[in-house]
């Protein structure tokens, strides 16, 4: 007599790297957006929420708040220095720098709802401020340089000196009731690093 047995079940599908990659991808998105907003800093699972994963997705990625901060810092610091590159590979050097502003000022408001946390671990050196300082003055330097060779920039400036009056621009418009927006401040600034006779672009911004 042949006795019928239940075939065993079969294991559940774990995800696959890909699936892994865009959860990921996906926290690191939502994050980024939710992190630039001031205010109190918001529950992981807030963003796990909104990210559309559950809050255990999240931990297997990023299992304390500072991993995540930690995460997303390094992601915007690298979208920087690529950002230089990919803007100049399509960009004449003057609007890839007026754009690239742009994309200092998004990192620049990235940090309003993780100050606390990014503070602490630069205190602690997980966060390396002067490597952070060093890539972004790199990425400048990489815009400045042909802009130099282009003859759309000026020869007489450093990157330390652009970084100083980005950083000056950002903190002044974002204080309550000024007047003066970021991108007016960011066209003049552009102005000022053309070469003496070289009118800004309607294109430049």
């Amino acid at each position: 007599m042949i006795r019928l047995t239940n075939p065993k079940p079969k294991p559940k599908p774990r995800a696959t790297r890909a699936d892994a990659t865009r959860n990921r991808d996906q926290l690191l998105e939502v994050a980024t957006r939710v992190l630039a907003s001031p205010g109190a800093e918001t529950s992981l699972r807030a963003i796990a929420r909104e990210a559309g994963v559950g809050i255990a997705t999240l931990y297997r990625h990023f299992p304390t708040r500072e991993s995540l901060v930690e995460a997303v810092y390094r992601d915007q610091v690298v979208r920087l220095t690529q950002g230089a590159r990919d803007l100049l590979a399509h960009e004449a050097p003057a609007v890839a720098m007026r754009r690239w502003m742009d994309l200092f000022g998004n990192w620049i408001a990235t940090k309003n709802g993780m100050l606390d946390t990014l503070l602490a671990l630069i205190e602690s050196g997980a966060v390396g401020h002067a490597r952070t300082r060093d890539e972004l003055l790199n990425a400048i330097s990489t815009i400045l340089d042909a802009g130099r060779a282009a003859g759309d920039l000026r020869s007489d400036v450093t990157a330390e000196e652009v970084a100083a009056a980005l950083i000056g621009i950002f903190t002044v418009a974002h204080q309550p009731g000024h007047a003066v927006t970021a991108d007016r401040l960011l066209d003049l600034l552009l102005d000022g690093l053309r070469p003496q006779g070289v009118r800004r672009k309607p294109d430049a911004s």
